[in-house]
């Protein structure tokens, strides 16, 4: 059996910057409660080490950021590397909590583009999956002209006005495409601005170049709440890798799937910590050697 570690796997830059700011934050108010707004980043380890750091997670996924407010009367807040609103930042402000913006650089910059072709008079067309806080983010901006499109079904008709077209970050590259396709078409005067952070892409692109490597199989660490590990998972099976799993961490890796396996890839999401991916790594190439080699178990004062 042989272990092919894809690179580049594990946590992003816009990921990494998010849990520096939460432990800075941590120190830097050690009196008061500390809340975040949702998911810091979309992976449970990483939110149980947060709170081992007393760092509490507010969320509810039936509920709008906006809405989550509600729930936390005084403190510290901290918003997500998924974006947040102004509607939201505002109103954390008039509740008096002591806000953290720990938003990705590169979600930030899409909402100012956005923000820029609104002012101009343009609707804007937003490729997102629904319920996502990034996409949140961008479309509670302005609700009458920005637009969801999470496929063509949702692409609207409009008459003599202004297209402006963007993404959410995490997306696949190969839908977008799909989708940019489609909209030109409909649209072929309109404004297009793929906004695929750099990270998102060369991890799909990886992905990807399994194609015609004889993969048998391909591990994907990630949480299921990642939309870009999900993404990765998505890719792999196009093309066409017989063995696709999404997996957690090393607990979630069932012996009898892989016995028989000649080549496994394991790569992992962008929010993905790299201890739980050298676990997984680690663990497989000893089985390639031991077929009663032991799972581990994760130990969350690693994670961080």
């Amino acid at each position: 059996m042989e272990i092919i570690k894809v690179t580049p796997r594990g946590y992003c830059q816009g990921v990494v910057r998010a849990i520096t700011i939460a432990k800075e934050t941590a120190a830097a108010y050690p009196n008061q409660n500390i809340y975040i707004l949702g998911m810091l980043v979309h992976n449970q380890y990483v939110m149980k080490a947060l709170e081992a750091l007393r760092i509490q997670s507010v969320d509810d996924k039936r509920k709008k950021r906006i809405d989550l407010l509600d729930d936390i009367e005084e403190g510290v807040v901290i918003f997500t590397a998924h974006g947040i609103s102004e509607d939201v930042m505002r109103k954390a402000e008039k509740k008096g909590l002591i806000c953290v913006d720990a938003s990705c650089p590169n979600v930030k910059r899409t909402q100012e583009i956005v923000k820029e072709y609104l002012r101009q008079g343009y609707e804007v067309l937003y490729i997102g999956k629904k319920h996502h806080p990034e996409a949140e983010a961008v479309c509670s901006t302005d609700p009458r002209h920005i637009h969801l499109i999470s496929s063509a079904n949702d692409i609207p008709a409009f008459h003599s006005k202004p297209v402006f077209v963007t993404n959410q970050t995490t997306m696949s590259i190969f839908d977008i495409e799909h989708l940019f396709h489609i909209i030109r078409q409909q649209f072929p005067s309109a404004i297009f601005s793929e906004e695929i952070c750099n990270a998102t892409r060369v991890r799909q692109e990886a992905i990807a170049s399994l194609e015609h490597k004889n993969i048998d199989c391909l591990f994907v660490v990630g949480d299921r709440h990642s939309n870009n590990s999900l993404r990765l998972a998505q890719i792999a099976e196009e093309k066409h890798i017989p063995h696709v799993f999404l997996i957690d961490s090393v607990q979630d890796i069932h012996i009898g799937e892989i016995k028989d396996l000649q080549r496994i890839a394991v790569t992992s999401g962008a929010s993905t910590p790299t201890y739980l991916t050298n676990q997984v790594i680690a663990f497989l190439e000893a089985f390639a050697i031991d077929k009663a080699a032991e799972k581990p178990s994760v130990n969350i004062a690693e994670i961080l």
